[in-house]
């Protein structure tokens, strides 16, 4: 289960505005690799919509059957706006549907027996 936690408004190459809900996904324990400590996070992922604003802020709180997960992708750049350093990524967070786990799920459980 997934949490609409916020939404991000961007600028469309012809002007345009639109608008990503920000879903947040349950609590997760990691292990720091620094410290061996215990702390707890949540995954959050970016989903494009059609929704205008209005509609976007409606929608904080509602809650989606799916996780998030974490996928590679082609790698691409990102610019830390307070310091200018500038970091490669290949994985990224998106959110998937419980349908398209489920699936996925068959085809590594194919995958194994063949």
């Amino acid at each position: 289960m997934v949490t609409i936690v916020d939404y991000k408004s961007y600028e469309k190459e012809d002007g345009g505005i639109f608008h990503a809900l920000v879903v947040q996904g349950g609590l997760e324990a990691v292990k720091s690799k620094e410290t061996g400590q215990v702390y707890f996070t949540a995954k959050t992922a970016q989903v494009s919509s059609t929704f205008d604003e209005a509609s976007c802020k409606s929608l904080i709180g509602t809650q989606l059957p799916g996780k998030i997960k974490r996928v590679q992708v082609e790698p691409y750049e990102y610019t830390n706006t307070i310091t200018g350093e500038i970091t490669t990524y290949s994985e990224r967070n998106v959110f998937v549907t419980e349908e398209e786990e489920i699936l996925e799920n068959n085809l590594e459980e194919e995958r194994m027996v063949i």
